[in-house]
């Protein structure tokens, strides 16, 4: 199948995702770019994933407010403009800093990042997180949280 040029503005925005206490919005999933898969990611103050880890590459792009990043032993806090890139099987983390904030994420080709929001979406009402189903969702969807 022949990959075909594609436009989305805010207006073709799918419903965003209840991930945790993030919102997520697929931007580009792989059925549309036969590969990768472009998100908006948006989470109040305090928000954000455990440790984890996954079998593809994930890049962040900070557009607005802060995100404190852990990855390997070190921690940053990513200010607009910072870009992020996590090679696959990368142990990571962030939290969204004072305020909020909002980034783009991209993942590589081998990610299974939309079924897992999904996933998530759907399993996991919110409020604070069954740990136990999180990992279980997560482990369905190739990731692994470090515990």
């Amino acid at each position: 199948m022949k990959i075909q040029p594609f436009v989305v503005t805010p207006k073709d925005y799918a419903r965003s995702l209840d991930v945790v206490g993030e919102k997520i919005t697929v931007l580009a999933s792989k059925t549309a770019t036969q590969g990768y898969e472009i998100f908006r990611q948006e989470g109040d103050e305090g928000t954000g994933p455990p440790p984890h880890s996954h079998d593809w590459d994930e890049s962040f792009y900070v557009v607005n407010g802060t995100v404190e990043i852990s990855y390997l032993d070190r921690t940053i806090t990513a200010t607009p403009g910072t870009l992020v890139h996590l090679p696959a099987g990368t142990v990571h983390s962030f939290r969204f800093g004072a305020g909020g904030g909002q980034m783009v994420s991209v993942t590589g080709q081998s990610g299974l990042a939309s079924q897992l929001f999904t996933d998530i979406d759907k399993e996991i009402p919110p409020g604070p997180p069954d740990i136990a189903k999180l990992i279980e969702v997560g482990q369905r969807n190739g990731v692994t949280v470090a515990v």
